[in-house]
């Protein structure tokens, strides 16, 4: 673990469910420049349970009170999806900084009125898409911007596996539960193909969206056979970059998540592996200049706490945002709501266009 530095961001999270514990309280105690100072649920089983395991130093089942304490510079939200707007605009006209969990909200609407409290109240706010902070797809996006010229297609793919439970309870700390959690006033999973758009496409169309840049419209089709649900979608990037982007839940093969880029100068090929493994993707980039494919050595990946550790230079140094930012949030919301609307009307849909949720 990196020596801690003497000027740190005190981080209070809201929400001691299952992302709290298998990323986010982890990542605070980590990061080399930020504390995890206080921890806010109101399963209090749960709440002191999760303090004690790991040291917060404060506990609070107020979320108001914990917004009024001075101590604390930002909050984290952890909360199911339902929460997350509310949540975090009280954080936000509380004076506090936010990284909240992704997606950022559940529609057009909502996403658009955070983003208006965001711009006033002059804090940091950063949505979370981890993936952005793995090294392999740092390293891609480095060549795109720096020597790749004219980026001409991107091809990317997201594909949960039936294999994936089993292994992510062998490499997740245990989940504590708690019969007192808040949950939603309805069930996230009782629409599957809902819930895997939120859950799953949103990591997907940002992805897309870091390398190629904003989505202009979408053309989406939907099959639900034999218990899988595959997008596939055809994308139209404001560049003129050709896209296409494969959304299937659940593969009848291991965790299959990548990436292929065609451009003028080269090409780049990603594998991306299952978060919980913690391994940087494997990105092999071909530079047209040395006739060679290049391989990044992305030994450290702990995506989330190197979101942590970003989210904290921008509050603490004023470093530029290297994740998704409030506008990033939005327009991932805007292009999941587009590939409904598309996969209900059978035919392209502008993103501009779309009001509503998924």
């Amino acid at each position: 673990m990196a020596k801690k530095e003497e000027n740190r961001l005190r981080v209070g999270v809201l929400g001691a469910g299952q992302i709290a514990q298998s990323a986010h309280f982890e990542s605070c105690t980590k990061a080399a420049n930020a504390d995890l100072t206080a921890i806010c649920d109101v399963a209090d089983d749960l709440l002191q349970r999760m303090a004690i395991v790991h040291g917060a130093k404060k506990t609070f089942s107020d979320y108001d009170a914990m917004l009024a304490d001075p101590e604390i510079d930002a909050v984290i939200i952890a909360t199911a999806d339902a929460f997350h707007v509310p949540a975090s605009i009280r954080a936000l006209q509380a004076g506090k900084h936010v990284l909240c969990e992704k997606p950022v909200g559940l529609t057009v609407e909502e996403a658009l009125e955070l983003k208006g409290v965001v711009e006033a109240s002059g804090k940091v706010f950063q949505v979370g898409h981890m993936k952005r902070y793995d090294a392999g797809l740092q390293a891609a996006k480095s060549f795109i911007d720096d020597e790749m010229g004219a980026l001409v297609a991107l091809k990317a793919w997201y594909c949960d596996s039936t294999h994936r439970y089993p292994m992510t309870d062998a490499v997740q700390p245990l989940i504590v539960t708690s019969a007192n959690a808040r949950k939603p006033s309805a069930n996230p999973k009782a629409d599957l193909r809902r819930y895997y758009m939120l859950a799953h496409g949103c990591h997907l169309i940002d992805t897309a969206r870091y390398f190629a840049g904003d989505i202009v419209s979408v053309e989406a089709r939907l099959s639900e056979r034999a218990g899988i649900w595959c997008w596939f979608v055809d994308v139209e990037f404001a560049s003129g970059t050709l896209g296409h982007l494969d959304l299937t839940v659940a593969v009848r093969m291991d965790w299959h998540e990548g990436f292929q880029i065609y451009g003028q100068n080269g090409s780049i090929l990603g594998k991306t592996y299952n978060p919980w493994y913690y391994k940087s993707s494997e990105v092999d980039i071909f530079r047209e200049a040395d006739g060679a494919t290049h391989r990044v050595l992305g030994a450290d990946g702990h995506f989330y706490r190197r979101q942590v550790e970003g989210f904290a230079r921008t509050v603490l140094d004023g470093a530029p945002m290297s994740g998704a930012s409030v506008e990033d949030g939005l327009a991932s919301v805007r292009a999941m709501v587009a590939i409904a609307r598309s996969v209900e009307t059978g035919s392209r849909v502008a993103l501009a266009d779309v009001t509503g949720g998924v």
